[in-house]
């Protein structure tokens, strides 16, 4: 062997094994070749086999949302509606998550006024677990978004394992109102692991909302395991977004290795995190752009 290619093959030998020392770096070794790519905030996307073309940074609103109101709503009309629209301007941001349990709703119908409607995609969520219900927070969702259509509806916050089945008139309800035109895609949110296996087990699913991040923080289970189900989701054409990429602000303070995990991993179509001002959102962009 050249003595070259012996001290290159050193290097990389003791470089990983370094990293390996470290929990969040080994995560980060989980797929080593999407980090040769380069990625930006902006990056336009496919979200599986939905043929929804969006950013691969969503912007978030539920920052501790619940009750109707979250971090980013609590920030007031203004500086939220001027957070979303400078997103899109100025960050190439055209991917809005929103949910009922946010609040959030009136604050993207007013960055909407401002933005062409067919360049953003709109995430939103639904409490709801009967149908009669859903069909009524369609209507209103449409009339609080000030939109005709929705772009993505999920089923929010689901932990029964048995969801595919129990809250199989809320899919109904889901599947017509895209037979109508009402929204372009149906999923879910998923809150546990079983949860998560059903989502991976029903073919209604087109896209689901996972909880991902390195240490495993307020996620359905340990990383590797959930890599897993979502390994089975991607064979089948579901989009994946990521979220509580940040463990919820247990990863706050380390930002990049957050978002060079979530890039790693190869299984998200997109991810959303919610910034609390102008600053932090240039930071998230910037640090995207970096991993």
């Amino acid at each position: 062997m050249l003595r070259r290619d012996f001290l290159r093959r050193s290097a990389r030998t003791f470089t990983a094994a370094m990293l390996a020392r470290n929990p969040v770096a080994r995560a980060a070794l989980i797929d080593p070749e999407p980090l040769n790519k380069k990625f930006q905030a902006s990056d336009e996307v496919v979200l599986g086999h939905t043929g929804i073309r969006t950013s691969r940074l969503a912007m978030g609103t539920g920052t501790i949302g619940y009750g109707g109101a979250s971090n980013q709503t609590r920030l007031g009309t203004s500086p939220l509606t001027r957070l979303l629209v400078d997103g899109y301007n100025n960050n190439g941001l055209r991917f809005f998550d929103s949910a009922d349990s946010y609040g959030s709703h009136p604050y993207v119908a007013a960055a909407l006024k401002q933005l062409p409607r067919d360049k953003v995609t709109v995430l939103t969520k639904t409490d709801t677990r009967d149908p009669a219900g859903v069909r009524a927070d369609l209507d209103r969702y449409r009339k609080e978004l000030g939109v005709d259509y929705i772009d993505i509806v999920l089923i929010h916050c689901v932990t029964a394992s048995d969801w595919t089945t129990r809250y199989r008139g809320v899919m109904d309800v889901l599947s017509e109102a895209k037979q109508k035109g009402v929204i372009r895609a149906h999923g879910v949110s998923c809150h546990s692991i079983g949860a998560l296996r059903a989502a991976a087990a029903s073919p209604w699913v087109e896209l689901d909302l996972v909880r991902l991040n390195p240490i495993g923080s307020n996620m359905d289970a340990d990383p590797d395991t959930v890599i897993g189900v979502i390994k089975q989701m991607r064979t089948q054409g579901k989009a994946i977004v990521g979220m509580k990429i940040l463990g919820q602000g247990d990863l706050r303070d380390k930002p990049s290795e957050a978002i060079r995990y979530a890039l790693s991993t190869g299984v998200l179509d997109a991810f959303t995190i919610g910034a609390e001002s102008q600053k932090e959102q240039n930071n998230l962009v910037q640090r995207i752009a970096a991993a």
